[in-house]
This record gives structure tokens, sequence and C-alpha cells, in this order.
């Protein structure tokens, strides 16, 4: 996945803030595997300080799940997972009925 533009929110995607309009595809991609934000700050070429707030806000509207890293490597502490929800993959379905 390359680099997102930044532009503001599509049809009531829950941001606030600009956010890229490729979260919706990004989250989408692997909607039922879990990620770790740092592999979704690569995924779309952006920094943690814009990742984690616009992660934190879908999860606190139902838009992505979040869980703890259960198999954690010896000397590191455990990382936060996240994939999108049920709701989630609807309101991206209906993104994308929106877009055609």
């Amino acid at each position: 996945m390359g680099r997102c533009s930044h532009s503001p929110p599509r049809l009531g995607w829950p941001l606030s803030a600009p956010a890229p309009t490729c979260w919706p595809d990004a989250l989408a991609a692997k909607a039922s595997d879990w990620s770790h934000g740092y592999d979704l700050c690569r995924a779309l070429g952006l920094k943690a300080g814009t990742v984690y707030p616009i992660l934190i806000r879908l999860a606190e509207r139902g838009y992505v799940e979040t869980a703890w890293e259960q198999e954690v490597p010896q000397g590191r502490p455990p990382r936060h997972l996240y994939r999108l929800s049920a709701a989630g993959a609807e309101h991206v379905r209906e993104l994308r009925r929106a877009d055609a």
C-alpha cells in the first residue's frame, strides 16, 4: 500500500480533523487480521502521532476493535493490536457504495 493523500473525511467517516482518505481501505485490507499500530504507520506512510489518535477515535466509535498482544517476546512489553470491527466493515461498504 502506498502513501495516503490527506483530505477531509468522506461521508461521515468519524474523524473531526482531516484524515487520509485511504484509512477505510487500509483497515479493510486485512479486516479480520490483527495489526500493530506500527504496521499501519508504515503501510499508510504516516507518523505515529497521526495514526494512534485516529485509531483511538475509531475504537471509541466502535469501528475498530483493540486487544493486547498475548504472545510477547521476552524483553519487550506487549503491544496493542487493532482490526476493523463488524460495524467498521459495514461502514467501509457504505463508503464504497457512495463512491461508486
